[in-house]
């Protein structure tokens, strides 16, 4: 890798030394923290502009008003909206969680319930059995449960 104003490799090594002579562990632990600030700072952004977006109490105007502060005058509307919403932002995030967790036990247990093909023949079998089923109303289910 060539270094732009650097003759030979014996001058880029020396070019890199002294970069590296510049950059003090102090410099290094600051642009650290200020890295670190910066996506503590997007991610912020972008979980109040979620909680926004889902926030069911809010009307679209209010909506549209929250986003356009929080773009404008970004600091100012963030603290602000943390001030004025933020203690229901962890209930609404509870809430949306265990709505999720619910429809996924839901659904788990809707699919874990359905019977087997096997079952659903032996199940038709003893209505015919018992009489409870005709020839043909057996005919037709046995059909429909084995797909043909």
């Amino acid at each position: 890798m060539a270094i732009v104003g650097a003759g030979s490799g014996e001058e880029a090594l020396g070019y890199m030394s002294l970069l590296a002579a510049e950059w003090g562990v102090g410099q290094v632990l600051w642009s650290m923290l200020w890295f670190f600030l910066f996506v503590v700072w997007i991610w912020l952004v972008i979980s109040i502009f979620t909680d926004i977006m889902r926030s069911g109490d809010l009307s679209g105007w209010g909506k549209a008003i929250w986003a356009i502060a929080i773009i404008v005058v970004p600091y100012l509307g963030i603290f602000a909206y943390l001030i004025a919403r933020g203690g229901q932002m962890g209930e609404r995030a509870m809430r949306d969680a265990q709505a999720q967790q619910d429809a996924f036990r839901s659904y788990v247990q809707d699919v874990s319930a359905s019977t087997s093909p096997a079952e659903q023949l032996a199940t038709l079998a003893q209505l015919h059995e018992t009489g409870r089923l005709s020839d043909a109303e057996y005919t037709a289910a046995k059909a429909k449960v084995v797909g043909v």
